[in-house]
C-alpha cells in the first residue's frame, strides 16, 4: 500500500507541476554547448518562457509530455517513497529514537537508485516529447514522437530494449542525490519543527514547512545532475544507439563546464526551483497526510 499512496501522492503533484517541467527543460537544453552571448536566447527567465511556449506552442504546449510524466511518477515515486517508507517503518533511519542523519541519507539514496532504474525509459519519452516544439523556438535536438506509446515503440524499434535505458547512467545519480538530499532534510525538518513546537505534532502544515525546508536543499544539490540528465537523454543518436554529442555523464559533465562554465551547470535554476519546489513540497506533503489517512482507516 505505500507505493500505492507514494506514487499517488506525486501524481496528484506532477499535475499542477509538469508546465514548470517543460520550461525547465526547454531552459536547460537552450545554448547546448555553446559560450554565453553566442546563441539566440528563446527563453529569457521563467515568466518570459511561460509566455512564449503558451504563445507559440498554444497552451497545451505547457502541459507537453503529462502522460509520460504522470506514468513516471507514480512508478519512479512509487517506488522511490514507498521503499523509503518501508524502510523508516522498520526502524533502520532511527538511532535511540532520533532520525539519523547518515542512514536517511543512505536511505534515500538507495530509494532513489531503485526508483531511477525502473522509471528511466519513460523519463527518456518524457523528455524527447517536452523539447519538441515549433521551430522558431525550438532549443536542443528535436524529435517526431506523435505520443507515449509512438515514441517508446519507435525507440524499442531502431535501438531494442538497451535503447530504452539509455541516459540511465544520468537519472542514477541525479536521483539518487536529489532522494537522499529530499528525504534526509524531510525527516530531520519535520522532526525539527516538531521539537520548536510551532505546529501541532499532527498538523498539516509540520509537513508543508518541512517540504518546504527540504525542497531548497534539492533543487541546489540536484540542479547540475538534472541538466546533465535532459541533455544525455535528448541527445541526438547514431543507428547503434551512441550518442553523437555526449559517451557518457562524465563526459556531458566536463563538456558543459568546459563550454559553458559553472553557469552552465546551473541553467534554469529558477524553473528548477519553481518546478521542483512546489512539487517537492506538494509530493511529501500529499505522502505524509495519505500515509496519515491510511493509518486512520486501516
Amino acid at each position: 500500500m505505500d507505493f500505492v499512496l507514494s506514487g499517488a501522492a506525486a501524481c496528484g503533484a506532477c499535475l499542477f507541476t509538469n508546465p514548470l517541467e517543460v520550461v525547465k527543460t526547454r531552459m536547460q537544453l537552450q545554448g547546448e554547448l555553446k559560450s554565453r552571448g553566442s546563441y539566440q536566447v528563446y527563453y529569457r527567465n521563467v515568466f518570459h518562457a511561460f509566455y512564449t511556449i503558451g504563445k507559440v506552442d498554444g497552451l497545451a504546449g505547457l502541459q507537453k509530455g503529462l502522460a509520460p510524466g504522470l506514468v513516471y511518477q507514480f512508478f519512479m515515486n512509487g517506488v522511490r517513497l514507498g521503499s523509503y517508507a518501508i524502510i523508516e517503518s522498520s526502524g533502520y533511519i532511527h538511532t535511540n529514537g532520533r532520525v539519523n542523519a547518515v542512514k536517511t541519507t543512505i536511505a534515500g539514496a538507495v530509494a532513489g537508485v531503485v526508483g531511477a532504474v525502473m522509471g528511466s525509459p519513460i523519463y527518456l519519452v518524457k523528455t524527447h516529447l517536452q523539447s519538441q516544439s515549433m521551430s522558431s523556438i525550438a532549443v536542443g535536438h528535436q524529435y517526431k514522437h506523435q505520443g507515449m506509446i509512438h515514441a517508446l515503440a519507435a525507440i524499442y524499434r531502431e535501438h531494442g530494449i538497451l535503447g530504452l535505458w539509455r541516459g540511465s547512467s544520468a537519472a542514477v545519480p541525479r536521483v539518487s542525490v536529489g532522494s537522499a538530499a529530499q528525504l534526509s532534510t524531510f525527516s530531520s525538518s519535520k522532526e525539527l519543527v516538531i521539537d520548536l513546537q510551532v505546529f501541532s505534532k499532527d498538523s498539516w502544515l509540520v509537513a508543508l514547512t518541512a517540504g518546504m525546508i527540504s525542497s531548497v536543499v534539492v533543487v541546489l544539490a540536484m540542479t547540475p545532475f538534472d541538466v546533465v540528465s535532459t541533455r544525455l537523454y535528448n541527445q541526438p543518436v547514431d543507428h547503434l544507439g551512441k550518442g553523437q554529442l555526449y559517451e557518457g555523464f562524465a563526459d556531458c559533465f566536463s563538456k558543459t563546464l568546459r563550454k559553458e562554465g559553472m553557469m552552465g551547470l546551473y541553467k534554469g535554476l529558477g524553473a528548477s526551483y519553481f518546478r521542483l519546489g512546489p512539487h517537492t513540497i506538494l509530493s511529501l506533503f500529499f505522502w505524509d497526510e495519505l500515509r496519515k489517512l491510511y493509518q486512520q482507516f486501516r
